[in-house]
């Protein structure tokens, strides 16, 4: 038999609330807490406060609204994705140069990750040819910041908000060879059009050669396994001309017959 007195048992159920915010605590998940605006006031306590949870939503919160707002006013734009390691010697470079005037020229703003190699080319060719080169940088622990091509640039420290700036924003997205960076681009892409998350949009390989062997194992060994439809792989269309590339996206952006069998997420 419990020695417990009535008062005793009656203490453990019950406890006086405690307040932070609209959050309540009783018992031992009382965390011993002042109001929050005893710590917004109180210059004694340390800073390790902003590496929590909370603080980190409302950065996140913070890149949302500055994303949404620099971008707000862009004309129609489009992304195009490549390796940070092209060498402005190597052909690609020369490639997305010359697809970032293009579609500068054709009336598109463009939209590069904003570091070197073949984003730079991309942001560089726009830039001389007059038009609205934009850099969506992240936050690395290795790499450089926005290259010197960019008039409109945002630095992120969270990939998915830039990833939504991306697909927000783009009418279509074009990709050099690159690395992880653009496969996951690219495969992030296909994955929200097929699921029908977001409208279908121009999603353009530049480089046969180098893009053969993927699209043959999408073609041979992912569709023929039936992991997807043999209809998603018209989602992807490859090409070694910028003039082919400036034609798809002038031929299918704002395609309504797309929009209509998709459906819309005009609101975020």
């Amino acid at each position: 038999m419990s020695t417990e007195s009535a008062d005793e048992l009656v203490g453990k159920v019950k406890s006086t609330p405690k307040f932070r915010g609209p959050v309540m605590f009783r018992r031992k998940r009382n965390p011993g807490v002042g109001t929050a605006d005893k710590h917004l006031l109180d210059t004694r306590q340390d800073s390790e406060w902003v590496h929590t949870d909370p603080w980190r939503v409302l950065r996140i919160q913070a890149e949302f609204v500055e994303g949404f707002g620099a971008l707000a006013e862009v004309p129609p734009a489009v992304t195009v994705f490549g390796s940070a390691r092209t060498p402005t010697d190597h052909p690609e470079y020369a490639a997305g140069q010359a697809i970032g005037a293009a579609l500068s020229e054709a009336g598109f703003a463009v939209i590069t990750g904003g570091g070197p190699g073949a984003m730079e080319a991309a942001n560089r060719g726009a830039s001389q040819a007059g038009g609205y080169s934009i850099g969506l940088g992240i936050e690395l622990p290795f790499e450089q910041g926005l290259n010197e091509w960019v008039d409109l640039g945002i630095n992120f420290r969270y990939f998915f908000v830039r990833k939504t700036m991306f697909v927000k924003y783009s009418r279509a997205f074009v990709c050099l060879p690159g690395g992880f960076g653009t496969l996951d681009e690219l495969f992030e892409a296909l994955t929200l059009v097929q699921t029908r998350k977001i409208t279908r949009f121009p999603i353009i390989l530049f480089g046969t050669e180098y893009w053969s062997g993927l699209v043959t194992w999408l073609r041979e060994s992912m569709a023929t396994a039936g992991k997807i439809s043999p209809d998603d792989l018209d989602l992807i269309q490859v090409t070694d001309s910028v003039e082919e590339v400036v034609r798809i996206i002038q031929g299918q952006s704002g395609d309504k017959g797309d929009i209509e069998r998709l459906g819309t997420e005009d609101k975020w």
